[in-house]
């Protein structure tokens, strides 16, 4: 069962605390409320959720204070809650390093769509931030990135450069069909005008060596009116 993303409400109101709770607990989220600024960066730092939603007035350590006290050390994402109108607050809470601020009163449903947009902009950043591989192996097949280095059953296989990042990019990616469109701007840097036939005549070439027949191929197959997808349990 997938893990439910953990969000933390900072907020003194017991009534719009009670309501945000209950809100996105029926959401399917895990929610841990906390009713004062005291302590509230040290929790959040310990427990790294998700998201905070954190209010701007709280009694104790407000709330400029506790994002600035846990901005560098917290790797999820703050919404401030504010009653103000005053421009000087909104400026002041995205300088000090909040992501976004909603003013209350608060509608639930724009809130839950802030929110789903900053939990987006989180899961988009951990995947640019992830290391990628540059090393692939599929059964008989290895490929390293750094070295453009490609082996069939231990045997080195000769690729040029464009064969092996065509192969690569198809690896990087198995068990997705990649169109002529997307390949060619991905590995030309042109638009693909309908007509070329470069990243077919590859295609060809690299079964060739990879021993993948080209009457009835396994391994890169075509998947017709669409593109080319790299089979990755057939090797």
């Amino acid at each position: 069962m997938e893990e439910k993303l953990h969000l933390v409400v900072v907020e003194d109101d017991p009534k719009m605390r009670e309501m945000l709770t209950e809100y996105f607990d029926t959401q399917d989220y895990r929610v841990t409320a906390l009713a004062e600024g005291t302590g509230a960066a040290e929790y959040i730092l310990s427990a790294q959720p998700d998201l905070v939603l954190l209010d701007l007035m709280l009694p104790g350590d407000d709330g400029l204070t506790i994002c600035r006290q846990i901005r560098d050390g917290f790797r999820g994402r703050i919404v401030m809650l504010t009653a103000s109108d005053d421009d000087f607050d909104h400026v002041a809470a995205l300088e000090v390093g909040a992501d976004d601020f909603i003013s209350k009163p608060i509608k639930p449903r724009v809130l839950m769509a802030r929110v789903r947009v900053q939990l987006r902009q989180l899961r988009d950043d951990a995947a640019v931030l992830a290391p990628k591989p540059s090393v692939l192996n599929y059964g008989v097949l290895a490929l390293n990135e750094a070295r453009r280095y490609c082996s069939l059953n231990d045997e080195p296989i000769a690729l040029t450069d464009s064969e092996f990042a065509l192969l690569w990019h198809l690896a990087s990616q198995p068990d997705e069909v990649h169109t002529r469109e997307t390949l060619t701007r991905a590995l030309r840097g042109i638009e693909y005008d309908g007509v070329d036939r470069t990243i077919d005549n590859k295609i060809v070439t690299l079964r060739k060596k990879l021993g993948d027949t080209s009457s009835n191929p396994k391994k890169i197959i075509t998947v017709r009116g669409k593109g080319y997808l790299f089979v990755p349990d057939a090797w």
